[in-house]
């Protein structure tokens, strides 16, 4: 990708940290730039089930669920995802995500950046066993984090290719256990028309308990809904600072404003 084809894939920024929640602007509007330092230690503050309400905002179904049923339904997402890192884990006898791909046989690579992409990209999966960690953004997000002291809130030795991975990891187990696992066997129901029902699974789900997933076997002590922000810094301050006030007022909290 070259840089100009770069710029366009951010014009508007579709997708957020795994290339699964759909962020569209359209005519982007203008958004206060914060420091990336207060975005990372406002959004670290979140508790782990308070981002139920923007994740829910990128399902298509979200308009089915009331508030409380979106609060529960993130719960077990988060309790599926954990358990299945734990799981694994025990199975594989580590919990280093590079370890763990290859125990379950997956194909990992590091290009620098997607081929033909229309939208930006940290991770992907790619069915049936292939991951790809796109490096451009990883080496950005890496750079901020040394240079703006990110990482008082983050913690030390953090790794963000790392997080990548696990994250993309359990898109292979939702499928690996696609019969048993829950954020596949849960369905909402859409209509029924007498004997006649139409199901439907709930994308964000599997999202959710991703992010578990790879937060369980990282031991990161914040959601890695918080890379969102942080890594679209690296490409642009502005699209961030707007997705930070996004994520401040879905979990009913205040965005600041820097100081002048």
């Amino acid at each position: 990708m070259t840089k100009e084809e770069l710029k366009k894939a951010m014009q508007p920024i579709a997708d957020g940290l795994f290339g699964k929640q759909r962020t569209s602007y359209g005519q982007m509007p203008h958004y206060t730039v914060r420091p990336v330092e207060m975005i990372v230690e406002d959004l670290c503050a979140i508790p782990e089930e308070e981002w139920a309400y923007y994740a829910f905002s990128r399902e298509p179904l979200n308009g089915k669920f009331s508030d409380a049923e979106r609060l529960e339904l993130t719960k077990q997402a988060i309790a599926c995802g954990r358990t299945y890192a734990e799981k694994l884990a025990a199975e594989c006898g580590s919990r280093d995500p590079e370890t763990l791909a290859a125990y379950l046989g997956l194909d990992v690579d590091y290009p620098e950046m997607p081929q033909n992409a229309s939208r930006v990209l940290f991770a992907e999966f790619r069915e049936p066993k292939t991951i790809h960690i796109f490096m451009d953004g990883v080496r950005k997000g890496e750079e901020l984090f040394t240079q703006h002291g990110v990482n008082a809130f983050m913690g030390e030795g953090f790794a963000l290719a790392k997080l990548l991975l696990g994250h993309e990891i359990f898109h292979f187990v939702e499928e690996k256990y696609r019969k048993e696992i829950w954020t596949r066997t849960y369905r909402i129901r859409l209509w029924n028309v007498g004997p006649v029902k139409n199901t439907s699974t709930v994308m964000v789900l599997g999202e959710i308990a991703a992010m578990a997933f790879a937060k369980a076997l990282t031991g990161i002590r914040f959601s890695p809904y918080v890379l969102d922000a942080f890594l679209v810094y690296g490409y642009s301050p502005e699209a961030a600072s707007g997705l930070y006030e996004e994520m401040m007022e879905k979990s009913g909290r205040t965005p600041r404003l820097p100081e002048a």
